[in-house]
């Protein structure tokens, strides 16, 4: 997900995307979705094994913190 203005990008593993996708808009939640507006999906993926989608979300993580500090 991200903000607007494209300037946040927040990766997450949910069972329930729907339900999660409303959470942000409606800013339901405190953190950091809600302090930056993080609130337009830009990009999931379905998968049956939790394990793998973990890996992946710290993967994304790490690649955008070396962007940053780049």
């Amino acid at each position: 997900m991200t903000n607007a203005k494209h300037t946040v990008l927040y990766t997450g593993v949910t069972s329930d995307p729907k339900g999660r996708v409303w959470q942000q808009k409606e800013k339901v939640v405190e953190g950091i979705t809600k302090k930056y507006h993080v609130d337009m999906l830009i990009y999931y993926k379905v998968t049956g094994d939790v394990l793998s989608a973990i890996a992946r979300e710290k993967q994304i993580k790490a690649g955008s913190q070396g962007k940053r500090a780049s």
